[in-house]
């Protein structure tokens, strides 16, 4: 999830707001939003979550402006590619989601960029050492052996990943405590020693937990949407009666809190 800025509770003073409403309108006009590509806007007023120190966007845009040759992988809607104030000559994404390759395509080719349909755990479709940057933001799964065989000798992958037990508020409140185990999924520490057996050398690698809130049920209902895979299967149906339940507690305590995880990583291919 990556909201907007923080900027507070949603605004309980305008009749129209979502603390005016009842529980079924927040939850069918968070039913009726789409949800296809990493456009977190609909959340403004609604759900906010801080944002990492490091400001990968800002970080990722300079890096692309010194590169020759690019790869995104999982662009997703192609909105962080996008915002990247100028993009090398030759610059590819890849996405695996039929709706997000549409929708990066037509933000992308305006600005020369290829995108590329792939599935998130196929090989990356091109050949050995054709880009000197690959970056990606919350990848599913990070291929590094993939990774490291598309970079050429000196070449950098600069990304920003999810880390364990990120918003696992959220999917406890639905799911109950899952294995411990689960919770170190996507540590940075075991991400560091892939990249490394794949070949690559770790420059940096930062982590971070950040707040989120969520001001009503229709913003935990549409991120369970737009997020399938924090509760796999998530309907309202299914789980009217806890959503009734969070949607009374929000109303009498404030916000439902939660924690993102998520960590800086940038490693690279030895020149030789």
């Amino acid at each position: 999830m990556n909201p907007t800025d923080p900027t507070g509770p949603a605004d309980p003073a305008t009749p129209t707001g979502p603390a005016t409403r009842s529980f079924q309108e927040l939850v069918d006009e968070a039913e009726a939003a789409p949800t296809d590509g990493w456009d977190f806007s609909w959340f403004e007023g609604r759900a906010t979550e801080e944002r990492p120190s490091w400001g990968y966007a800002r970080a990722m845009g300079e890096r692309l402006a010194g590169a020759a040759a690019a790869l995104d992988i999982q662009t997703g809607g192609g909105e962080v590619l996008a915002s990247a104030p100028r993009l090398p000559r030759l610059t590819v994404a890849t996405e695996g989601w039929p709706p997000n390759v549409a929708r990066a395509t037509a933000l992308l080719h305006p600005r020369g960029a290829v995108v590329v349909a792939s599935p998130e755990d196929a090989p990356l479709p091109f050949g050995d050492g054709a880009f000197d940057l690959v970056v990606s933001r919350h990848p599913v799964t990070p291929h590094w052996t993939e990774i490291a065989r598309v970079l050429r000798p000196g070449g950098t992958y600069f990304a920003q990943h999810v880390g364990p037990a990120s918003a696992f508020e959220v999917v406890e409140y639905f799911l109950g405590p899952g294995p411990e185990a689960q919770r170190g999924n996507r540590h940075p520490d075991g991400e560091r020693a892939d990249a490394e057996a794949a070949g690559l050398e770790i420059v940096e690698v930062r982590a971070e937990r950040l707040r989120m809130e969520f001001h009503d049920i229709g913003a935990v209902v549409h991120f369970l949407r737009k997020v399938v895979w924090m509760v796999p299967g998530f309907t309202v149906d299914a789980y009217r009666p806890r959503l009734l339940r969070l949607h009374e507690r929000i109303r009498a305590e404030g916000p439902f809190v939660a924690h993102s995880s998520r960590h800086l990583i940038e490693a690279r291919k030895p020149a030789t």
